[in-house]
Formats: structure tokens, C-alpha cells, sequence
């Protein structure tokens, strides 16, 4: 299993619409950077991500889980992007801020904070598992 962050502006797609959304998920549309997109390629089914809310929250609100792979995005006219579809998993207990992130060593080489204009990026295991206890997130692996 691999571990992902997406980041959504709150106005635009909210975590509390994700979890609207329950088991029939979302399609994550509307990336239109390459390395986003390649991201999204490499996911699977059953790999876990940290739904970001970004703008003025820029916090971790939530897990999401991926329930299908990566497809053409109906809503580029270019045919050059896709999208995966994800669920919401669980609420994160106590939200993780990027300021929180940043001011924590460890995640030094994060990608959010390297990279953080990039809608969708790749968390390694061990970050995923410091940010869940930041999160007092202990149930998922």
C-alpha cells in the first residue's frame, strides 16, 4: 500500500462533500499538472491519503482511501490528465496544520512542504505514520 495527499480548496470541494460522497467516492478531476498526474497513475486500489484542505485552513482533515485507479478526466479537453476516485475513510481526530508539519523535524523532506504548490503528492510510510500521531490517529496503518 502506498500513501498519498490530496489537496482541495475548501470552497471548491470541501472534506465534509467528500464525506457526503460515502462509499461511491469521488473522482479527483480538474489536475492538470504532470507530476500530479503521474501520482495519480501509480496509485492503487486500497492505498490511503490525507485529504488537505489548503488556502486559509492548510490542515489535514481527513483520510481518504483510493476505490479506482487511475482514468481519463472527462473534463480535459486536451485528453492528457486523468483522474482517480476516492473515499472518505475517517474524520483525522485533531487536524494537523502545515505550520504543525513544518515545525516538526522530521518532516523536513516532506513533499507538501518541498512541494507545495502540487495537488497530489506521495507520502513515504514513515511520514504517513508521524502525521497520524500528530493527528491522534491511531487506527489506520
Amino acid at each position: 500500500m502506498n500513501y498519498w495527499l490530496f489537496k482541495s480548496e475548501p470552497n471548491t470541494w470541501s472534506w465534509q462533500q467528500q464525506v457526503n460522497r460515502q462509499d461511491q467516492g469521488e473522482p479527483w478531476n480538474g489536475v492538470r499538472n504532470y507530476q500530479a498526474n503521474n501520482n495519480m497513475k501509480a496509485m492503487t486500489i486500497g492505498d490511503k491519503g490525507f485529504f488537505y484542505h489548503s488556502v486559509d485552513e492548510k490542515r489535514i482533515v481527513g483520510i481518504v482511501e483510493v476505490i479506482k485507479q487511475h482514468e481519463p478526466d472527462p473534463t480535459d479537453e486536451t485528453n492528457r490528465f486523468g483522474l482517480v476516485t476516492i473515499k472518505a475513510i475517517c474524520n483525522m481526530p485533531s487536524p494537523v496544520t502545515l505550520e504543525m508539519m513544518k515545525n516538526n523535524p522530521l518532516l523536513s523532506d516532506f513533499q507538501l512542504i518541498k512541494q507545495s504548490r502540487l495537488s497530489v503528492v506521495p507520502v513515504s510510510h514513515s511520514h504517513w505514520k508521524i502525521i497520524c500521531k500528530m493527528g491522534n490517529l491511531d487506527k489506520i496503518s
